[in-house]
């Protein structure tokens, strides 16, 4: 790690979790400063997806806190890539979903982490437009802001639990609390369950009326790994959607079509299938790579179990809407986008397309989504 002043870099291998990360650095007094909602999440990963946190509307995604990556290429070669030298390989491997190489390692920005709690206020609302104008204002006085909202039930469509935080400074804290540490608990272990799970339409509602009507206090402490990563606390979680497995869809929405996240969210609340989780999150401008996701704007991400063939159907209607509005579909989470909606959602497809035919002109990296959506091109074959 090298510190100067208030700044601080780490070199790392990609293969690290960014858990791992943060575990080593928080006793230090420093944190990455964008994590996503897993601690499993590799370093490498984070840059080929261009992960973002409950701070991007502030902070911006995993990609602005690189400074430098080593890539292994098609040809051989390990490149040392910055923005300063090949800046259009750079812009195309930032979320570029491992298309144009193999990350080794990686220069990483670090934040001052000034304690071991996250100073989280929590508000209850009954409905979407309340639940936006409350993120809305977060953003004005909190780093961190996240919205959990209930999409089982056209009768409570929208209402949700709004969560913002800042990271808690040391006065007033016990000495516990004043120590900076990432110490995630251990995970409790989730069973595998045959058919369908438990993720059927009557146990998600009163599951989530029950979340929903549960005493909170409006402020409250929370440790570093139960703030970012509170999934985390069940081990294999996806196992309760049963033998069918987890569908899970995240698309963002453009500041300036509220219109269009309106009619995402009745959708899911009349669908075929009942969502067990949707979350609501703010996020800023787009970031430098070709093929990330955020932008200004609105972002959904709701689990579905995807068992039914009509939640398919469903989606294709949703990514015509989202299109339309110029919003695009998380290319780490997608499973299946129609190929002819990819160019609209995403305008720089053409110069990440010139990036990827010069470091791998015979398309050696590739993938079951990049082979779906045309991200490689036709014809190329892998040899060896």
């Amino acid at each position: 790690m090298h510190v100067s002043g208030e700044r601080a870099t780490v070199d790392v291998g990609a293969g690290v979790s960014l858990g791992d990360l943060a575990r080593r650095v928080a006793p230090l007094g420093w944190l990455p400063p964008v994590l996503p909602g897993t601690r499993h999440v590799t370093v490498g990963g984070a840059i080929a997806a261009d992960v973002h946190g409950k701070n991007h509307q502030h902070d911006g995604g995993f990609g602005q806190t690189v400074r430098s990556f080593s890539l292994a290429t098609a040809g051989g070669e390990h490149l040392p890539v910055t923005r300063e030298g090949d800046r259009a390989l750079f812009e195309a491997t930032v979320g570029g979903m491992g298309l144009t190489g193999v990350i080794t390692s990686a220069r990483l920005e670090l934040e001052p982490l000034p304690s071991g709690v996250v100073d989280v206020e929590t508000r209850r609302n009954s409905n979407l437009d309340d639940t936006m104008q409350q993120l809305t204002e977060g953003d004005l006085t909190h780093q961190y802001s996240v919205a959990w909202i209930d999409l089982s039930s056209p009768r409570r469509r929208g209402q949700g639990i709004v969560q913002l935080g800042n990271l808690a400074t040391p006065l007033g804290l016990d000495e516990e609390q004043r120590q900076p540490r990432y110490e995630p608990r251990r995970a409790l272990p989730a069973p595998p369950l045959p058919g369908r799970g438990l993720v059927r339409t009557p146990v998600v509602q009163s599951f989530n009326l029950a979340y929903w009507r549960r005493p909170r206090r409006p402020q409250q402490l929370v440790p570093l790994a139960g703030f970012f990563h509170p999934l985390d606390r069940l081990a294999s979680w996806p196992r309760l959607f049963g033998a069918s497995g987890l569908l899970q869809y995240q698309c963002v929405i453009p500041d300036g079509h509220e219109r269009a996240l309106r009619a995402l969210v009745e959708a899911f609340t009349k669908g075929p299938v009942t969502p067990s989780l949707a979350v609501l999150k703010r996020l800023g401008p787009q970031g430098e790579g070709m093929l990330s996701f955020p932008l200004a704007g609105w972002t959904l991400a709701v689990d579905l179990p995807a068992h039914d063939a009509e939640a398919y159907l469903m989606l294709d209607r949703m990514d015509e809407v989202v299109a339309q509005a110029g919003g695009r579909v998380y290319l780490a989470k997608d499973a299946r986008l129609r190929p002819d909606l990819l160019s609209a959602m995403y305008p720089r497809l053409g110069e990440f397309a010139e990036v990827k035919q010069r470091v791998d002109p015979e398309g050696r990296f590739r993938s079951d989504l990049a082979e779906r959506l045309g991200l490689v091109s036709p014809g190329t074959s892998i040899r060896g």
